[in-house]
């Protein structure tokens, strides 16, 4: 009778199969390409739609919108080495695409897309923005308080930063066998 009982409820330890690796890539691939189109669109409404003068208020002083081109990195930081952060971002990108071919497990997966796409989007503003090709600055558009201006990439990147840490810390994800 127990033994029945145990055939009936499924058992929680029950292995979930692996999504075959060409699957992971190209979720990776397309979740990388859903957040480049999101972060340019965000930056092409910013930059029709804004102006560096004016803060729009969304949460009191706490958020609000106000256009920015930042030639460094975050908080403006290497102002001077444009060309470096350019360069870091395509490599960035680059690197992304080789574990998004690597990927086995579903969670790396989403995680490498999101940074590959946020790089990508960098990378793009950094190659193609103005001034001029590899000194292009970022367009930043959400205003925390008086702390910093960022955009739609630099959100995915800390949450991906941190959804990252947390795999490493559990040591895998959900189809971990």
């Amino acid at each position: 009778m127990m033994s029945s009982e145990a055939e009936a409820r499924p058992s929680i330890a029950l292995k979930v199969p692996s999504a075959p690796r060409w699957q992971l890539t190209v979720g990776a691939l397309l979740i990388a390409v859903f957040v480049v189109l999101i972060d340019q669109g965000t930056k092409v409404w910013a930059v029709a739609t804004l102006t560096e003068r004016e803060r729009i208020p969304l949460a009191g002083d706490l958020l609000g919108l106000q256009l920015a081109y930042n030639p460094g990195a975050a908080f403006s930081f290497g102002e001077d080495f444009t060309w470096v952060f350019a360069l870091l971002a395509v490599a960035a990108t680059v690197t992304a695409i080789v574990f998004a071919f690597r990927v086995q497990r579903l969670g790396w997966a989403i995680i490498i897309g999101a940074l590959g796409g946020a790089a990508a989007s960098h990378a793009g503003d950094r190659l193609f923005r103005d001034p001029g090709f590899a000194r292009g600055h970022v367009v930043d558009f959400l205003a925390y308080g008086n702390w910093f201006i960022g955009n739609v990439a630099d959100i995915v990147i800390f949450a991906a930063a941190i959804a990252g840490a947390f795999l490493m810390i559990r040591g895998g994800d959900e189809t971990q066998e």
